[in-house]
């Protein structure tokens, strides 16, 4: 895999592109059963939503692959190349990680994802899915190896587990000698888990606590459209915004507006106790609103769950979101040019937006084709991993015959 150059690479993408078009009606029979299983085990509907391929979902994962072809392969790239006063160059080449091990949780889409932007950076690549995916996940399988097989790579260079056991997951992140790197996808129990007992390095997200911010100085009708599409837009993923923070000077202009659009979405919202006082003294219904606790500002809800805090101007906002967030997504709203630039250097999370809204916080809205998983961490990827995170560099030295004086 890593010998292949970016023409045999492109050309089993694209025949998995075109294999996945192909095989719309026989990969959602396959998508079916697990719904069916999934349903029948009394999950949730935000994981059987997380779980579902539907026709746009399968769209999504074809022009994912798509762009994935478009983008520059990396492999072999030279960068900080520099001559040195002994006569010889010294400088960076990209190369694959290796075998990279891919653990992931309910969404079915993750295997064509991973498997693409890691074939494009030239890694092999072990894929252990959900159980409860595992109809899915082995059909896309079978895509992925008959496009490998037929653009003249290895098949197996793309393999996953085909067993439910979890000790299957044990296995992995404990052989170092054949895997290079883990990355876990899904609940929060999962990734402190195999982040405690991995002897593999790991790239991770463990949750995603999203801030928006309103500032006093936003405008009103472009915070209430960001504000209602970071957490209505789709609950089950990682960058919903699961905390809104409103300056107390805007408040009042732009609660009764969010109010009614949360209440007509079923939004469940728990505010902070000056938030229910600016709902009392506005006279808005307060019908099915709760008090939030300490604990609401410290969760990911996956739901049409919101928490409400008014804060005391950017200072507050950035405060609380150093303080709760996860690290993960978070946005300001305003028209003050200092206070976004302040907002971007002093929240310290992987995405830091203005003026836009939190779901953009994935490799395909970002240009990356697609993502093999979102990073909390500074090192050795952070935010959205796509093809340059899945490649370190060695360095290389260029020489005429020069030894060391």
């Amino acid at each position: 895999m890593a010998k292949a150059g970016a023409r045999q690479k492109n050309d089993a993408l694209t025949r998995l592109a075109s294999l996945i078009d192909q095989s719309r009606f026989a990969l959602k029979a396959a998508n079916a059963a697990d719904i069916q299983r999934a349903t029948a085990a009394g999950n949730d509907a935000a994981f059987v939503d997380r779980l579902t391929l539907s026709d746009r979902g399968i769209n999504t994962m074809i022009e994912g692959v798509r762009q994935i072809i478009g983008l520059a392969d990396p492999i072999g790239e030279v960068s900080h190349l520099r001559k040195q006063p002994s006569g010889i160059s010294v400088g960076h080449m990209r190369v694959p990680l290796g075998v990279i091990g891919i653990i992931y949780e309910s969404r079915p889409n993750v295997t064509i994802d991973a498997a693409a932007l890691c074939i494009k950076a030239g890694n092999a690549t072990v894929l252990r899915g959900g159980s409860e995916a595992i109809d899915s996940n082995k059909f896309l399988a079978g895509l992925i190896q008959q496009a490998l097989s037929a653009a003249g790579l290895p098949e197996d260079g793309v393999q996953v587990v085909p067993t439910t056991d979890r000790q299957a997951v044990s296995a992995m992140i404990t052989m170092p000698q054949y895997i290079d790197v883990i990355v876990p996808r899904g609940g929060k129990s999962l990734i402190e888990r195999i982040s405690q007992e991995a002897k593999v390095p790991v790239i991770k997200h463990l949750d995603g606590i999203c801030h928006v911010y309103i500032d006093d100085e936003a405008d009103v009708e472009k915070a209430i459209r960001i504000a209602d599409n970071a957490k209505t837009q789709r609950y089950g993923t990682c960058n919903t915004m699961e905390t809104l923070l409103i300056a107390g000077p805007v408040a009042d202009q732009v609660l009764p507006k969010l109010i009614e659009i949360y209440r007509t979405k079923q939004v469940e919202l728990r505010v902070c106790a000056e938030t229910r006082n600016h709902l009392a003294r506005l006279g808005l219904n307060q019908n099915g609103i709760i008090d939030a606790t300490e604990e609401d500002w410290d969760t990911e809800y996956l739901a049409p769950i919101l928490a409400v805090k008014t804060v005391d101007g950017l200072d507050g906002a950035m405060e609380h979101i150093n303080a709760h967030g996860s690290k993960h997504t978070d946005a300001i709203v305003t028209e003050n040019y200092s206070k976004a630039m302040r907002f971007l250097r002093e929240v310290d999370s992987a995405s830091v937006m203005v003026n836009a809204s939190t779901r953009f916080a994935d490799g395909f809205e970002y240009g990356l084709g697609a993502e093999i998983g979102i990073s909390n961490d500074k090192i050795h990827a952070r935010g959205p991993v796509g093809l340059e995170g899945l490649t370190t560099y060695k360095w290389i030295v260029l020489g005429q015959g020069e030894v060391r004086q």
